[in-house]
């Protein structure tokens, strides 16, 4: 599909969908509260089978968080990139990883580095960090550390 095709199918299954289509992808700007319908829909969609989630991180713009996920139908072609603004003092939006099980560790490491809170994740705790790093979420722009006096 084009990203002119694409964007008419993602409307229809999304109304509230905004779209950029400066990048070499069509991005598509999702409410979090939609995020769950929409994934299912896009890769549940025969004419869109977006199999694969190749990416999932976090960005913090300090005024919010945007949570990017990057798709890929491995029998289309295709690619997309949805992205979520999520509320920076309470971010949270559903998993996906019973959609797309690589979903379940990136959302791992965007719940440590970034604080994101994925609903119904079945095993939300740190990847990486150490214990008694549960919260300090480094990757955000607030984050101060004492020792090496990081501050973005």
């Amino acid at each position: 599909m084009t990203k002119e095709e694409l964007k008419i199918k993602i409307a229809e299954l999304l109304p509230a969908a905004t779209f950029d289509e400066t990048g070499e992808w069509l991005n598509v700007h999702a409410d979090a509260k939609d995020w769950l319908t929409l994934a299912q829909q896009l890769c549940n969609d025969p004419s869109l089978s977006f199999d694969y989630l190749f990416c999932l991180t976090c960005i913090d713009w300090k005024t919010h968080l945007s949570m990017v996920y990057h798709l890929s139908s491995t029998k289309y072609r295709h690619n997309i990139v949805v992205k979520s603004k999520l509320d920076t003092h309470q971010p949270e939006i559903e998993t996906v990883s019973f959609i797309w099980r690589t979903a379940e560790f990136h959302e791992r490491e965007v719940y440590e580095m970034f604080g994101v809170n994925f609903l119904n994740h079945p095993d939300l705790r740190l990847l990486i960090l150490p214990d008694g790093w549960e919260g300090k979420n480094p990757l955000r722009k607030d984050f101060e550390d004492p020792v090496n006096m990081i501050k973005l």
